[in-house]
């Protein structure tokens, strides 16, 4: 009888398999594969040869590719590409903040593997925790719930409070990499902080570095229902001020989730592909602050009995708003909105720097009898739902308020367009585009489109916004008497002085402009709002030469200070995947007012490839004055 083989040496060919796989950014000396692909590897045996015919070898390796993604340039985007864009501002003015994702970046995917080892599911229970490593279901919640720290020593701390003096201004961030290091280097404590888009880029980071294809989608007006019952209350005082939610249920002007690209082989057919996850800790599900995976099927046609958490999704694009005049103690309705929800739903085009907008894939369109067909389909679900026992992560949260009858969320409330009310509309217009440091120019236009004269009081108001919704007091107020004649069109100029709102903003530079008419002799009202964000002027970066692997390149950086004032404690920051080893910090300290300055940075790219260099700058009085480039690296010789 022949002996029996004894492998004396494995050669993993890590660096051949490696680029083969699309892992060779992460490291050419261990052997990273990805699923559903061939890899090669060669066996040395130390006492004989292998003989065939004669000799037999079994090798086992178990792989499922349930994040299996046909499309080469969308595995190129949603895997591969460790840059991208994550959407903010407002519906009206959507700008594109560069990030650095930085998945292939020394230690990330250690670090990935480390933040799975530090989940409670790990630490009540190891062996079940990684035999079921091979679900992106599960992996997806884990990685969600561990994102936030709300439940553990999460990688970050959610704050929107406006106080960040023990920590990072969420706005202040340009990329993962830093992110995930700093938890890492300090034994996986939380780092302090982050807001919707901080937490859905380190999320993306983590699930691109795993192979699961995941991009970041930006929805703007996005509701948050703390109830469970599709409506958003927003309550208002006769000035037109928007006053703090007693139901907390708010609107964010943006909110920011993942998309994860994945089989659902624990659901209906169909309903795979792109699942809605969301790192951002807002409502609990089974216990824990995660949300999803939802189906973006299910969310589109209703099915929110369909897991995990997708009433919530639901809510958050299509929900129902219902705003409320509050005064002498007594509520009055002023109108519905059946489309103030989820609009210009956004995320980076493929192999592209534009956007794209996926608002289709979550909502049949507004005003359509599809829409309602399924938003009415999905009240009688979560009806239905309530009648059969407490809910779970699987059903909406309990509600106190019943969804019919006499309460302010009783769907049998006319649908009534908003700054439409007995034949008036009031519209308004900016006069010129709003920057930061200038007077805001704005009108009021007013038409009356009866055959009877208008006798209008409006009072007007101002204030910032947190872009979670969260109103800050009014700054400014005015009143405007107007009388309209029949048919007649009267505008009524306002201008808000840099002075008076400068004090008042929040880092998100949003103000919220409001107007309540209400007719002489006459019980109805008029509510519009506008949301104005203010704009700075961006970062502009000039490579200057040619940039090639391991050869030195230099990069002008150039910026100003908008302002009317002078700024102190100005830093400027500098990132870039293949391009900078780590995060570059440049102190500039005072910036004259509206002074413009530049510096020269020299680095040596380590990849070759597409790349975009990260900037930053910030100071005493703003924090996210941004700006990014992109430079092709040649391999070179």
């Amino acid at each position: 009888m022949a002996q029996g083989l004894e492998v004396a040496l494995t050669d993993l060919q890590s660096s051949r398999n490696n680029v083969r796989h699309h892992t060779e950014e992460i490291a050419v000396d261990r052997l990273l594969v990805r699923r559903g692909q061939a890899f090669l590897i060669t066996l040395y045996f130390r006492n004989r040869g292998f003989q065939p015919g004669l000799d037999n070898i079994i090798f086992v390796a178990e792989t499922e590719d349930a994040v299996y993604l046909d499309s080469e340039p969308q595995r190129q985007e949603y895997v591969v590409n460790d840059y991208g864009f994550i959407y903010q501002g407002n519906k009206n003015w959507i700008r594109p903040c560069p990030w650095n994702y930085g998945q292939f970046e020394e230690n990330i995917v250690d670090i990935c593997l480390e933040l799975l080892d530090k989940s409670l599911n790990f630490q009540v229970d190891p062996a079940t925790d990684c035999a079921l490593r091979g679900s992106p279901v599960y992996i997806g919640r884990v990685v969600c719930a561990m994102i936030n720290s709300n439940d553990d020593n999460g990688v970050l701390n959610g704050n929107w409070s406006e106080n960040y003096t023990d920590g990072l201004n969420p706005a202040e961030w340009t990329g993962s990499v830093a992110i995930l290091k700093q938890w890492h280097a300090t034994g996986c404590q939380p780092v302090r902080y982050g807001q919707c888009w901080v937490f859905a880029a380190v999320m993306c980071t983590v699930m691109r570095c795993l192979g699961i294809p995941t991009r970041v989608i930006t929805n703007f007006d996005s509701g948050h229902d703390t109830d469970g019952n599709l409506v958003i209350d927003e309550y208002y005082d006769s000035t037109g001020r928007i006053l703090e939610n007693k139901k907390k249920d708010s609107i964010w002007n943006f909110h920011v989730w993942n998309e994860c690209w994945m089989a659902r082989r624990d659901l209906p057919p169909g309903y795979g592909g792109w699942q809605l996850l969301d790192a951002t800790p807002q409502e609990t599900s089974n216990g824990l602050y995660c949300c999803g995976p939802a189906s973006v099927k299910a969310i589109k046609e209703g099915e929110v009995d369909l897991k995990y958490d997708t009433p919530f999704a639901f809510s958050m694009v299509n929900a129902d708003c219902v705003s409320w005049l509050v005064y002498g103690g007594k509520e009055q309705k002023l109108h519905r909105n059946t489309s103030a929800v989820g609009s210009f739903i956004s995320t980076k085009g493929v192999q592209s720097d534009e956007r794209d907008d996926v608002t289709e894939n979550y909502k049949y369109q507004e005003g359509s009898p599809e829409e309602r067909q399924v938003f009415l389909k999905a009240v009688q679900k979560l009806k239905a739902g309530k009648s059969q026992g407490p809910p779970g992560a699987d059903a909406p949260p309990s509600s106190s308020t019943p969804l019919s009858g006499d309460s302010p969320q009783s769907l049998d409330i006319p649908s009534l367009r908003p700054g439409e009310v007995a034949q008036v509309s009031l519209k308004f217009k900016l006069l010129e585009p709003p920057h930061m440091g200038q007077d805001i120019n704005f009108m009021l236009l007013a038409i009356n489109v009866s055959p009877q004269s208008k006798d209008l009081k409006v009072n007007l108001s101002a204030q910032s916004l947190l872009h979670d919704g969260s109103p800050m007091p009014p700054f400014w107020q005015d009143t405007a008497f107007l009388t309209l004649f029949p048919q007649e069109v009267k505008t009524y100029s306002c201008i808000i002085p840099y002075f008076q709102y400068s004090q008042y903003l929040s880092t998100d530079k949003l103000i919220r402009i409001s107007a309540l008419s209400e007719e002489k002799n006459s019980l109805e009202k008029i509510l519009v709002n506008k949301i104005i964000t203010l704009a700075y002027p961006g970062i502009m970066i000039n490579v200057l030469g040619a940039a090639i692997v391991n050869q030195p390149l230099s990069i002008q950086v150039i910026f100003s200070n908008p302002l009317l004032e002078q700024v102190a404690n100005c830093v400027l920051t500098v990132e870039g995947s293949g391009l900078f080893k780590k995060q570059q910090r440049v102190l500039i300290g005072v910036l004259k007012p509206q002074h413009r300055a530049s510096i020269t940075l020299t680095t040596v790219p380590f990849k070759s490839g597409q790349r975009q260099i990260q900037a930053n700058l910030k100071s005493d009085k703003f924090k996210d004055i941004k700006g990014y480039r992109s430079v092709y690296v040649d391999f070179g010789l």
